[in-house]
Parts: C-alpha cells; sequence; structure tokens
C-alpha cells in the first residue's frame, strides 16, 4: 500500500467516528478545547488498536468477524443511541441546561470501540497483504483523532444552537451510523 491509500483507508475508517463525535461533542455543555482533545485521544488509541488487534487474530478468525463485525456495531451503536434519545426525550427538573460538561472514559471508550469495530476487519484483511500494520494502524489512529477533536467542536456549536435536541439528534446519529454499517456489510 502506498501512502495514499493508507491516507484514504485512514480517513474512511475515522468517519464514523466523526459522526458519533458531533453527537457526543452536541450532547455536552459547551465542550472545551481540553474534552474534545481528551475524546480524540481516547478514539484515536482504540481506533489504532483495533486494526493490530485484527491483523493478529489473522486469517483463523476472518470469517467469524466479517460474519458478526456489523451487527455488533449496530448494537453497540444503537444501544448507545437509544439511551442518548432517551434522555435527551427526558423531562427536564427545571429548564436549565442540564446537559454534562463532560462524558465519562467509559462511555467515550464504548463509543469508540463499537465505531471501531470496521477497523478490526479491515486489519483481518490486511493480514493477507503486504504492509507495514505499524504504519496503517497509525495513520488509522491519527485521522481519527484528528476528526473526532474537529467533531466533537463542531458538537458544541450544534449543541449550543439546538440544545437539549442536540442528544436526541446524537443518539439518531449514531443509530443511522450503526444501520449504516448493517446496510453497507449486507449490502456492499
Amino acid at each position: 500500500m502506498n501512502a495514499v491509500s493508507i491516507a484514504a483507508l485512514a480517513f474512511a475508517m475515522s468517519t464514523d467516528a466523526f459522526a458519533a463525535a458531533i453527537g457526543k461533542g452536541a450532547a455536552l455543555q459547551r465542550p472545551d478545547w481540553r474534552e474534545a482533545l481528551r475524546a480524540g485521544a481516547i478514539f484515536g488509541t482504540i481506533e489504532a488498536l483495533t486494526p493490530l488487534a485484527g491483523w493478529l487474530l489473522g486469517a483463523a478468525a476472518v470469517q467469524y468477524v466479517a460474519e458478526w463485525d456489523h451487527w455488533i456495531a449496530f448494537a453497540l451503536l444503537a444501544a448507545l443511541g437509544a439511551h442518548m434519545v432517551w434522555a435527551g426525550l427526558r423531562p427536564s427538573d427545571d429548564d436549565t441546561d442540564q446537559r454534562p460538561t463532560r462524558h465519562s472514559f467509559w462511555n467515550l471508550a464504548t463509543t469508540g470501540f463499537a465505531t471501531s469495530i470496521d477497523a478490526m476487519a479491515v486489519g483481518l484483511g490486511l493480514a493477507f497483504v503486504d504492509v507495514d500494520i505499524a504504519w496503517v494502524a497509525a495513520a488509522i489512529g491519527a485521522a481519527t483523532f484528528v476528526m473526532v477533536t474537529s467533531g466533537i467542536m463542531l458538537g458544541r456549536v450544534l449543541g449550543a444552537a439546538i440544545g437539549k435536541r442536540a442528544e436526541i439528534a446524537g443518539g439518531v446519529i449514531l443509530i443511522a451510523v450503526g444501520a449504516a454499517i448493517v446496510y453497507e456489510h449486507l449490502h456492499g
């Protein structure tokens, strides 16, 4: 694989994390750059590790992961998205903005893992190609870091503009990303 192919692959692997990050940023009350960088680091690290894990699994597990990866990603994203929609629809005790200022590590890690299942499958596929998996994984992690950090800050703008509905929109985005993953695997 050449540098252009690796960059294109890295960008493709980070787009679903970007969409999820917009929802995560919108669900927060005015996230700052520290929170955006933290989310980017968590997502980027997970997104860099999953193709390595997939590559290490190799040929023995390729059929198992390829058969179920889209369903696992969909279930995780749909559950997280449904929770966000439920939280967005839940009535507030007062009219003040009740959005959190920070997501928990586990909330971000679970979302990061859910959006990186496809990167694990890519790693499995790359086990059969002459490629330096360390460079590919680093490129995917770096692209995801940039995309998620940007997504959180874009979500900040959207969250300020649409208030509590941003959490509902973020949940719908997560469910849509999960559905798109399933559709792509079933019809792609």
